[in-house]
Formats: C-alpha cells, structure tokens, sequence
C-alpha cells in the first residue's frame, strides 16, 4: 500500500486541501505516473463546480498531465519504468468493445474520465490504464504539453479529419483551446480565420498564426465572410449569432463544435441545405489520435501559451480560470 498526497475537492465549489491519500495495489493493467506537471482545464472548474451533474466527491481533479512512469501492472503493456508519458482526459475505456475495437475508444459507453470517479492528476501520482497512457515524443517541450492532452486533442481531431492543407478554417473563441486551434491550423497548412469578439487578441491571433482576424460579435463582419469557410470549429460556451457564423460556410462546409454550449443551438436547414453543409461535434480522441497529435505537435513546434505555476497555489489557479484571466493556458509544476 502506497500513501499519496492530492489536492482535494470535498464538495461542489469547495477550496481544495491538501491530503493523503491511500492509492492500493495496483492494477494489473495500470500504469502509476509520477506527475511532473498538470495543465488546470476549464472541464476541470466545470466538474468543480458540478455543472453537467455527473461529478463525484471527494474528488481529485487534472487531466492534462506529465510525469514519468514509476510503476506498471503485470500485464500492462506499451510503457516502461522511468519513461515520460501523458494523460489526458481518458483514464480507461472496457477494450471490448466495438468502439474500442476499431480504435474509438474515447466513444466507449464504459469510458472511465480520469477526474470524474476516478483520482486525477492534482496529486503526486496518478493511474490510468496503459492503452491510454501515452509516450511523449523526442522534442516535445515536456513542461508545456499538458494543455495538448486535453485541449489540444480535441481541436486537433476536426483538422485531422475533415480538413487538408487548402483548407480556409475559421476558428470561432481565441481562447485555451482557439489559440491552439489557431495554431493548429496554421501548421497544418492552411488559410485561418481567428474570430473573437475581444478586439485586443487581434494580433495575439496573428502572432498564433491567423491569416485574418474578424468580430463574432459583428454581423457586418461576418456577412463579409459568407460562403468563405470551408471548416468553422467553435471551440466557445457562449451564445453566438449561430444564422451568420453558419452563413460563412462554404459549398460543403462544415461547422465543428468542440466547446461545451450549455444551451440549445438555432439551426435553420436553408443555412445547411442548399449549401451541402454539414453542422458536427467530436470530444477529445483515442489514444492513437493523441499520439498522432502529439507526433505533429513536436515535428512543427507546436505549444500551447501556457502560465505555470506551483501546484500549492491551486487554489489560486482556480480563482484565476474563474476570472477569465488566464493567457491562455494554466500548467501547475508539481511541488510537493
């Protein structure tokens, strides 16, 4: 038996304290990670404050972490002692079933998130299944990824699949997960479009990689754009003048949404019919998408624009995503 210590939250919107924590033997098909650093997630205040209902305390939150491994179960497979690896939101899926089979494990009906009945990366160590703990590649800034394992997987995805280098795609909220998309995109090839309603990350959006920057909050500007976009992601969980961000779609357009909208979308048909577009959504990724997107990340320098600080001041941290003052990401450094 193996004493750990962890951040905990005891209820919904508590502060959270620091405690010991008794982790047990360890599974056969575990894997313990020494965590290094631990990127602070909006999902993170949301299970916090148990927004969507499904949270359980007491709870250790973080899912976006970096460590290096320092224990596997007997029959875990894919990783060794002492190697660094990250894990994001997914601590397990059953590896059963047909999901899981055909290599979409993040769609498994049994997937275990890893700060939601399960104990999270605000801790010195944490546990995931070895399928979903995965390898850092060479020339990856190990102190910057967290951000990539959560955020970055899941603008990552839309690009992968439904996007190619002549692509124009617009990305609707330069935020933690725009800015990544931003940049993403830009990588990747293609002609980006950053829309924020906050004209002074205008040029932050440039700096990111955006060819053109326009107001989502500005119809004129949006109606400027119509017919232009042939891949929108809306990474924002704000409302939006959804008619005139459909109706910068392109013929075979498409808008991907990836931010968490606590309410209700308006979709008039005439906005997708005659256009062949199409309106989708997707959440983080598998584990070989992960690899695919951190692979890419190191080959074209991609990193998030993180704030570090010292775990001990989680608290703070919180108080700082809660505020919207986080530029743009949040990476607490294990101090324990």
């Amino acid at each position: 038996m193996m004493s750990d210590q962890a951040w905990v939250a005891q209820s919904a919107k508590s502060k959270l304290t620091l405690e010991s924590v008794d982790l047990g033997p360890i599974g056969d098909e575990e894997v313990e990670v020494q965590v290094e650093h631990c990127g602070l997630c909006h999902s993170d205040l949301s299970v916090l404050n148990n927004d969507w209902g499904v949270s359980q305390f007491p709870a250790i939150l973080g899912h976006e972490v970096v460590g290096r491994v320092t224990a596997v179960g007997s029959a875990a497979k894919g990783v060794t002692v002492g190697q660094r690896v990250g894990v994001g939101w997914s601590a397990s899926s059953c590896m059963y079933c047909r999901q899981c089979l055909s290599g979409d494990q993040h769609l498994c009906a049994s997937l275990v998130p890893t700060i939601i009945g399960h104990r999270g990366g605000f801790a010195t160590h944490v546990r995931s299944h070895w399928a979903w703990t995965v390898p850092l590649p060479e020339g990856l800034a190990y102190q910057d990824a967290g951000p990539l394992l959560c955020g970055g997987i899941t603008v990552f995805n839309p690009l992968h699949d439904h996007a190619v280098p002549t692509s124009r795609v617009g990305v609707v909220g330069i935020g933690g997960l725009g800015h990544m998309a931003v940049k993403f995109a830009h990588a990747y090839g293609c002609d980006v479009t950053a829309f924020t309603s906050s004209p002074s990350k205008f040029d932050e959006a440039r700096s990111f990689g955006a060819n053109h920057v326009a107001s989502s909050s500005d119809s004129a500007d949006l109606k400027k754009l119509s017919g232009s976009i042939d891949l929108l992601i809306v990474t924002v969980n704000a409302r939006l003048d959804w008619e005139a961000l459909l109706g910068t779609l392109a013929p075979r357009g498409r808008m991907h949404i990836v931010g968490a909208v606590p309410e209700p979308i308006p979709v008039p048909v005439f906005a997708l019919l005659f256009k062949q577009a199409s309106l989708s959504s997707s959440p983080t990724g598998s584990p070989v998408d992960m690899a695919t997107m951190l692979d890419f990340a190191a080959r074209h320098g991609v990193t998030p624009q993180n704030e570090h600080m010292p775990m001990s001041q989680i608290n703070e941290a919180f108080d700082r995503l809660r505020a919207g003052k986080a530029r743009y990401r949040i990476v607490l450094d294990a101090d324990f």
